[in-house]
Formats: C-alpha cells, structure tokens, sequence
C-alpha cells in the first residue's frame, strides 16, 4: 500500500479540485440561456442562440416576419461544433492582424452542413426504434406509422444530399511528392469522406490530412478547405465551380 505524506495528499486533492471545477465550467450552459438547461459535461462547451420563428404578418411585403422567441427571454444552447471552432480561430487570427475578420464558410454553407449533420443523427438514432418496432411484431399502431414514414423521407433527403455532392475526390494521389504528400501510403480523400468527417465527426482539417497518410501543411489544409466549400454548395443545390487544382497536389 503506498503512504502519502500531508502535502502529497494535499496537492492531489487540490489537482482533483481543478479538474473537477474544469469539467463543470465546460459543462455549463453558455451565458443567456435559460436556467432549465442542466450542466451537462457529455454536451460539452455551448454557445448561446435566439431560436427564431416565422409568423404571419400582414403588414409585411412577403405577408410574414421573424420573430426572436425563447423561454421567458431566454436563450437556447447549442452545441459547439468544428465551424463555431473555425469561426473563434478566424477571429482570434484577425484581431491580432488588426483586421476584420472573414469567417471561412458562409452561412449558407454552415447551415446547409448542420442540417445534414442533424438528419445522419436523426436517422441513425431512429433506426434503433424502426428495429424496436418490428421487435413487437405490431409497428406501434398508426403513431408507429408515422414515425415509419417520416423515417423514410428524411432517409431520403440524406440520400438526395449524398448525390449532389457526388464522387468525386478532394485529394488524389497522382505524381505526388513524398514531401508533399506524406506518408508512401497517402490515400484518396473523397469528397463524402471529407464531409463526413468534418461536419458529422468534427475532425479537424489537418486530423483527416493525418487519417489518410497526408502531411499536415496549410497549403494541404487550404485545398480541403477549398474543396468542402464546394461540396457543400453542391449539397445547396448550387453548380459547381472550379477547384483550383485542389484535386492534385504536384
């Protein structure tokens, strides 16, 4: 059994303090938000939103308006995702440039990424009932009915979004050099694999640089950056435009 002495036993206890306090000050919900969101360590840091909502407006061009909405004035949380990251990196870069800052992607695209990140894990989430209801044999009477359907449709919609982003390859080995390319077993980043492992596993640009034996450079990074701009404005149902060569490093 080991024995720690007074001031050992004194460090660890305050170590584990720090730790513990650190767990909970990134657990907390962003400031703003209503005090019915409960300190949550698996969601992780937060930022504040304004959900917003269309109504009906008579006196508006378009008959409607955006309201600001929230409980009692609160603001709802969400979950820091890898473009809240980029977003926070950009700003620190160009305050200390003394410039203004540029966010990487636009909003369209930042939405259209979300969105498809958030009907994977709608989808995902909802095969396991799909398997409990033909467990029971009874497809759960008509609330079961339309849960099938609605499962179905935003299958679907995935399947539509896949499409327009199409099989092509944001990085491809071709002629490539050693020094440029990495490791001798550098592999193809396809486009679907880059957006799957940005917008639905948050890795970074330079984590799936490393997964595919590519080195880390920023010229590297800015060619993935380049190309899942573009893939995301196919997901937006916009044409595609040119790579800038993103798709073959020489």
């Amino acid at each position: 059994m080991t024995i720690y002495n007074g001031e050992m036993g004194a460090l660890r206890r305050a170590q584990e303090r720090e730790r513990v306090a650190g767990i909970i000050a990134r657990a907390m919900p962003a400031e703003g938000c209503g005090p019915a969101i409960p300190i949550a360590p698996a969601r992780g840091p937060s930022v504040a939103v304004t959900p917003n909502v269309v109504m009906p407006d008579e006196k508006s061009e378009t008959g409607y308006k955006v309201e600001a909405t929230g409980w009692r004035g609160f603001r709802a949380a969400r979950a820091i995702d890898v473009f809240d990251t980029l977003d926070q990196r950009e700003a620190v870069r160009a305050r200390k440039e003394g410039r203004d800052p540029v966010p990487p992607f636009s909003k369209a695209q930042v939405t259209i990424a979300r969105h498809y990140r958030d009907l994977v894990e709608r989808h995902d989430a909802g095969g396991m009932r799909c398997a409990s209801l033909e467990a029971r044999g009874s497809g759960g009477g008509s609330s079961g009915g339309e849960f099938i359907d609605a499962y179905l449709a935003t299958g679907i919609e995935i399947q539509q979004l896949r499409q327009r982003v199409g099989a092509g390859a944001a990085m491809v080995v071709r002629r490539v050099r050693p020094s440029a390319r990495g490791k001798a077993t550098a592999s193809i980043i396809r486009d679907r694999d880059l957006i799957d492992a940005v917008c639905l596993h948050g890795k970074s640009f330079r984590e799936v640089l490393d997964g595919h034996g590519w080195t880390g450079t920023s010229r590297n990074i800015a060619l993935l950056v380049d190309a899942l701009k573009l893939s995301l404005d196919r997901m937006l149902g916009k044409k595609s435009g040119s790579r800038k060569n993103s798709s073959l490093i020489s």
